[in-house]
C-alpha cells in the first residue's frame, strides 16, 4: 500500500511546470532522477507484492520442500533488498527536498512530503517482512 502512495503522489503532482514554461520537471530540486526512482521501485515493489501473495497462497500446495526453499528464501532475499531500496529512496528524495527552491513548490509539495513520509513508512513494512520470514 504504501509503495502505491509514493507512486500515487510522484505521478499525480511530482511534476510540475512554472508559469513561462509548458515543460514539466520533477519537483524533487528539478531532479529528474529523484522521481524516476520513487516510482520505479513504488511500481516494481507493488508488483512484487503482488507475486510473493500469489506464491504464499500456492505455498501450501508446493509438495517439494527444495522448491519452497528456495522460494522463501527469494522472498527474504527480496525484502532484504528492497529494505535497502526504500533506505535509499528516503534518502535521496528528502535530500532533494532540502534543496528545493521555495518558489518550486507550488502545487505539488504536499505530494512531495507524502511520498517522502511514506518512503519512510516503507523501510518499516519491509523489515517487518524480513523479520517475520518463517
Amino acid at each position: 500500500v504504501f509503495a502505491l502512495i509514493v507512486f500515487a503522489c510522484l505521478v499525480g503532482e511530482g511534476y510540475t511546470n512554472s508559469h513561462t514554461s509548458q515543460q514539466l520537471f520533477c519537483i524533487f530540486n528539478h531532479n529528474e532522477d529523484a522521481c524516476r526512482y520513487g516510482i520505479g521501485i513504488g511500481v516494481l515493489a507493488f508488483l512484487a507484492c503482488i507475486f510473493f501473495f500469489m506464491v504464499d497462497i500456492y505455498f501450501p500446495q508446493i509438495s517439494n520442500t527444495t522448491d519452497r526453499k528456495y522460494l522463501v528464501l527469494a522472498d527474504l532475499c527480496f525484502s532484504g533488498l528492497w529494505t535497502f531500496l526504500w533506505f535509499v529512496g528516503f534518502c535521496f528524495l528528502t535530500n532533494q527536498w532540502a534543496w528545493t527552491q521555495a518558489d518550486d513548490m507550488r502545487i505539488g509539495a504536499d505530494s512531495a512530503r507524502a511520498a517522502i513520509t511514506f518512503s519512510f513508512f516503507s523501510i518499516f513494512s519491509w523489515v517487518s517482512e524480513v523479520a517475520v520470514e518463517p
